[in-house]
């Protein structure tokens, strides 16, 4: 975590030398805080803080989260190396932080999370409330979430209640993990780990998307999609295997290219 650190603050001084127009910006954002927990809560707050709920206040709590569960702080460091790695739009781990609302989403949703498993059901409504109208990122507080997540573009990801996802997983935007219909209880995709879920794409259901799978854009899955298999289509159907064992993390998309 300290090397994310040190390498965020670098990247900040060097962006200072270069536009000093955003010096204040990145101050008051980075280079004035002492550690990575302590820039993140002031960014998050800053995002979804509204006329009502205080930038402070918001702060103040993510702080407390962020020292009670050291975890939280590990998977949001994951994260960003995740995006970092996988987008070739990033050039600079600062960019995460700063401007990605993907990176920055799925963080909002942890907190959420540990406030749901806390006994702090309403506030985390309003965190996920407020997630979703920043960011246009709907998760609800109860999904489980691993770390090395990228959420790529993000606007109009949905993820319902009883959603699990693996470590090192990548979504792309427009995507929904959802249910099939009104149904109670267990209702929602579990996405191991390693898996690919493309643009527009909807999986639906409790069904399993297993490690190393690849989700092919505007697909419409209401099946079990075996460990290391590509599938496209409405509904989704087998077309190969994914050239690699972690489509994640080469984000390639082209099923085409995928061996049949």
């Amino acid at each position: 975590m300290n090397d994310i650190w040190n390498k965020l603050s670098k990247e900040a001084e060097e962006v200072v030398r270069e536009e000093k127009l955003l010096q204040d910006y990145l101050s008051e954002c980075v280079l004035m805080h002492e550690s990575f927990e302590s820039a993140l809560s002031f960014i998050l707050a800053n995002k979804v803080s509204d006329d009502v709920m205080s930038t402070d206040a918001l702060r103040a709590l993510f702080l407390d989260v962020f020292r009670s569960s050291p975890l939280i702080v590990g998977s949001a460091v994951e994260d960003i190396k995740a995006a970092y790695d996988r987008d070739p739009a990033v050039c600079t781990y600062l960019s995460v932080i700063l401007y990605l609302k993907g990176y920055q989403a799925i963080q909002v949703h942890r907190l959420a999370n540990f406030l749901w498993h806390n006994h702090r059901k309403e506030l985390a409504l309003f965190i996920q409330s407020r997630n979703s109208e920043v960011f246009s990122v709907d998760i609800h507080p109860a999904c489980e979430m691993g770390s090395g997540i990228m959420f790529d573009h993000a606007t109009g990801i949905v993820i319902g209640e009883t959603t699990i996802i693996e470590d090192n997983v990548s979504i792309l935007q427009q995507v929904t993990l959802g249910g099939t219909g009104n149904e109670q209880g267990d209702r929602h995709p579990k996405i191991r780990s390693g898996v690919l879920i493309s643009a527009g794409a909807k999986v639906l259901g409790n069904i399993e998307i297993g490690e190393g799978a690849k989700i092919g854009a505007g697909s419409v899955v209401l099946n079990n999609v075996p460990s290391h298999t590509t599938v496209v289509g409405v509904p989704a159907r087998n077309v190969g295997t994914p050239t690699s064992d972690a489509p994640a993390e080469t984000m390639q998309q082209n099923v085409f290219e995928d061996e049949t």
